[in-house]
């Protein structure tokens, strides 16, 4: 069993609504700063007005034309990504020693939460070992970014679901020039915003416990 494993919570699961991209950010610190060994690990779903983030690999370059969005410089990897209404946002805030995980195989379990729920509504998708995220017929439909700072994660994933796709074409997503997105709802995915934040929390959390369970036999 891991260390920490003994007292092994779930993660705390918490739906944020709308919210301003730098508190949120600064929140993510704060509480990555401050936990202890026990702290419960927690999952934030939410959506950011609009906003380019350009993570510590960025190059200027990338950026093509802000057209007045906020760009916010982070410290997550990856290059720059864009959020807004109709996109989930999930941070992931764990201790990655509890559940025996490292940076890649992180990825992939947030990658496997999209492809599956994607699979349940008849969507095929992939992962590239080449660019993070999530792919439909060549499409991006998830981005992801990580921090990791004394063991511990923040950041994470996000989703495109029903919103304005335009501000991508102001960018090169993710450093990739011309690289196609897609969303949910262009897939014909019709259900609710809500439904899918929890049923995207709800694929991560299975994922993360079966890992754990596959550690535990080993």
């Amino acid at each position: 069993m891991k260390p920490g494993a003994g007292i092994l919570l779930a993660p705390s699961v918490k739906f944020l609504g709308l919210v301003e991209y730098q508190p949120t950010w600064d929140a993510m610190r704060q509480f990555t700063a401050w936990r202890k060994p026990d702290t419960r690990d927690e999952i934030w779903l939410l959506q950011h007005p609009p906003v380019f983030t350009q993570g510590q690999a960025g190059k200027p370059e990338h950026l093509l034309n802000a057209h007045g969005i906020p760009v916010v410089k982070i410290d997550r990897g990856g290059q720059i990504t864009y959020h807004g209404p109709g996109q989930i946002v999930m941070y992931v805030l764990l201790d990655l020693r509890r559940w025996g995980l490292n940076v890649r195989q992180l990825v992939r379990l947030l990658e496997r939460a999209v492809i599956d729920l994607l699979a349940g509504h008849g969507v095929q998708a992939e992962g590239r070992d080449d660019a993070p995220g999530v792919y439909v017929n060549g499409a991006k439909i998830a981005a992801l970014g990580l921090k990791i700072k004394n063991g511990c994660c923040y950041h994470g994933l996000s989703f495109n679901v029903e919103m304005d796709l335009t501000p991508f074409s102001h960018i090169n997503p993710c450093g990739y020039a011309g690289l196609r997105v897609t969303q949910a709802r262009d897939l014909g995915i019709t259900t609710p915003f809500d439904e899918l934040e929890r049923d995207l929390a709800r694929h991560f959390m299975a994922l993360l416990e079966h890992r754990l369970e596959q550690d535990e036999q080993h």
